[in-house]
């Protein structure tokens, strides 16, 4: 697998735009009046965000299916993405965040006419922390991204053995088997912050939501922890790739 420059921000664009829409398209699901799933829950919300990497990283095998900085810079150190590729998967992947989030305020427009809290809305695109202490936020979040890219990088692959029997490791699960882990990560660490663990998943909607979305009476982007969930997630997928290459 080698793509060129242009089949990474294509295909990265596609997958983080399907991951971002799901995602976000759960939260507001269940937090938007007048939705089928009003109400659903923590664990509504965590199965599909968990689902939706699942779908973004099937439609994005091609690139290796980053749609996340973090596995990017991750993949990078290990030495098992060049670093003249780096920009172009992080320019597909925010790109990808930001329509994304657009998509998902077009499946909602009208629950977003209607709803009665719309200074309450960032939740739905973007994180926000339970408690806010920013270096403590951080470590939450560098915590998260390094269980998620480490199993990225040190999860078993398929392999053959001497006497010829296959080992299948977890790729028998495909993307489902980084969906499994995503969904652990939000039901066991993601209630500090909301589990961001990717900079395009959080950025890029919050971009989407200050400058692009006419929602009318929405909130503040928040700014000023916009770089929390950008920086956790990077210095975590490092750390991991770090752990990669002293075990490896």
């Amino acid at each position: 697998m080698n793509p060129n420059y242009g089949e990474i921000v294509v295909w990265e664009l596609i997958g983080t735009a399907v991951l971002v829409l799901l995602g976000t398209g759960v939260v507001a699901n269940n937090m938007l009046r007048n939705t089928g799933g009003r109400g659903g829950g923590p664990l509504f919300i965590n199965i599909g965000w968990g689902f939706a990497v699942f779908a973004g990283a099937s439609l994005a095998d091609k690139t290796g299916a980053h749609l996340n900085p973090a596995v990017t810079i991750g993949s990078a150190i290990a030495g098992k993405t060049p670093w003249d590729q780096v920009p172009f998967y992080f320019i597909g992947q925010m790109a990808g965040g930001i329509i994304g989030a657009m998509l998902c305020w077009a499946t909602y427009k009208l629950q977003f006419d209607k709803h009665d809290e719309p200074q309450n809305t960032l939740g739905i695109f973007s994180t926000i922390p339970q408690i806010p202490n920013k270096p403590w936020n951080l470590v939450t979040e560098i915590i998260g991204t390094f269980v998620l890219v480490a199993w990225v990088l040190l999860s078993p692959a398929a392999d053959v053995a001497k006497d010829g029997v296959p080992v299948l490791g977890n790729s028998a699960l495909g993307y489902a088997g980084v969906a499994f882990v995503v969904l652990v990560i939000g039901t066991s660490l993601g209630g500090p912050t909301g589990y961001a663990i990717n900079p395009a998943r959080d950025l890029g909607p919050r971009i989407a939501y200050a400058w692009l979305m006419p929602v009318k009476g929405k909130g503040k982007p928040q700014w000023g922890y916009s770089w929390v969930p950008v920086l956790g997630p990077l210095v975590g997928g490092a750390l991991a790739a770090l752990l990669y290459l002293a075990v490896s």
